[in-house]
């Protein structure tokens, strides 16, 4: 068989293997460019999720050693905005939050904004940092104010989401804070007590004063409007909630590290209307919505970041790295990273969630790895070790 007949049977397979969303942005991918004029960012993240799992683009292959059977596994694009290696890149996002973590009750908090404010944030991006900066400073004063002179810190990750359950823009900050800080003479104190009505009042003009930083003058309407109709501060949830050290690395994988969609609530897709449901926040009461197929797409696109922004960020204790705070005792060993680590492995998580061993062949024998394969060609692994090494040299010697 010609490179053409090869080239058509990957096509083939690919399209056979496709996802409901690799579909729907294959079906409109041309009228999302000429109508929605994407950032570069989404065309990116969208070229590497509709181009995921494609044989064209390369992958391994592996043989049994017993019975000769062959079998290709090709590459994956590493998009966070892919559902599949969305969810890994979560996984593995989530166990490195984890390591961070102190042995102590956490405190999962939501800080929310008003509705009149969210297209400040989607027109210009870079306010996104006000988020942050609000609840970094509101977070640290509160534990400051327990004892000035001993300055207890907290540990906290914050992380950023833009959207909500029905898929639209609503830019909001989950909060995991320990419950209890550290101060600078290596004293722990326990705070059970979170101060609601502060949390508000506070997030409030501290969020609104940075956005009249960055905005300027014309900012001071929105903001006095913004006072007016929230008299007793944003809505921030901060209830006691079971963050017990034992849950809470589950905790934060549900919460913190999930996808914006995952394809099992797409529920139908004809070409021209796409419809999925949800659980809406308020009464958790079942909802399921039709919608235009390029809505649809708008709405998920304007929730891909820009490149290299952070969404997740560290502040307190698992910001900095003391040898005072080298005494605190972790809700994870040393000792077990590995083992959380290996969870991770994309032939270990396809176990753990459906049970089946993907080098297993059928005699019972495990495959073993045989050749690279990028553009149709083999691909010699010291070719590539060398290619690694020696961009490994460029960036030193430009440093």
């Amino acid at each position: 068989m010609g490179e053409l007949g090869v080239s058509f049977c990957y096509i083939f397979l690919h399209n056979s293997l496709m996802n409901i969303l690799q579909r729907i942005f294959t079906d409109h991918y041309e009228k999302m460019i000429y109508t929605l004029h994407p950032r570069q960012s989404v065309t990116e993240n969208v070229d590497k999720m509709i181009n995921c799992g494609d044989p064209s683009f390369g992958g391994t292959m592996y043989g049994c050693p017993h019975c000769g059977k062959l079998k290709f596994v090709p590459f994956r694009c590493h998009s966070r905005f892919c559902p599949t290696c969305g969810n890994l890149y979560a996984m593995r996002r989530t166990t490195s939050m984890s390591f961070k973590l102190v042995n102590v009750t956490h405190r999962h908090c939501v800080f929310t904004i008003d509705k009149n404010l969210r297209q400040f944030f989607l027109d210009d991006r870079t306010l996104l940092d006000c988020l942050f900066h609000a609840v970094n400073s509101v977070v640290s004063h509160m534990f400051y104010k327990q004892n000035k002179s001993m300055n207890f810190t907290p540990g906290f990750i914050m992380v950023l989401h833009t959207f909500g359950r029905d898929l639209k823009w609503n830019p909001h900050i989950h909060c995991l804070i320990s419950e209890g800080g550290y101060s600078d003479n290596g004293f722990w104190r326990n705070v059970n007590y979170f101060n609601y009505t502060y949390l508000r009042n506070a997030f409030r003009t501290a969020l609104l004063n940075e956005m009249e930083a960055k905005i300027g003058p014309s900012f001071k309407k929105v903001k006095a409007l913004c006072y007016r109709e929230h008299k007793e501060g944003f809505y921030v949830y901060a209830k006691p909630n079971k963050c017990d050290p034992k849950t809470v690395v589950k905790y934060i994988g549900r919460y913190l590290g999930r996808p914006v969609i995952a394809t099992s609530r797409i529920d139908k897709y004809d070409g021209d209307f796409v419809t999925f449901h949800y659980n809406r926040h308020e009464d958790d009461k079942y909802v399921e919505e039709t919608i235009p197929v390029m809505e649809f797409i708008q709405r998920l696109i304007q929730h891909i970041p820009e490149k290299h922004y952070k969404m997740i960020r560290y502040c307190g204790l698992y910001a900095r790295h003391r040898e005072i705070d080298k005494k605190l005792h972790r809700a994870i060993s040393r000792e077990k990273y590995s083992v959380y680590r290996s969870f991770n492995q994309w032939r270990t998580a396809i176990l753990s969630a459906f049970g089946y061993d993907t080098l297993k062949c059928e005699c019972g024998t495990t495959m073993l790895f045989l050749e690279l394969y990028f553009n149709h060609k083999r691909v010699s692994l010291e070719e590539m070790y060398e290619k690694a090494m020696s961009r490994s040299r460029e960036r030193r010697s430009s440093a």
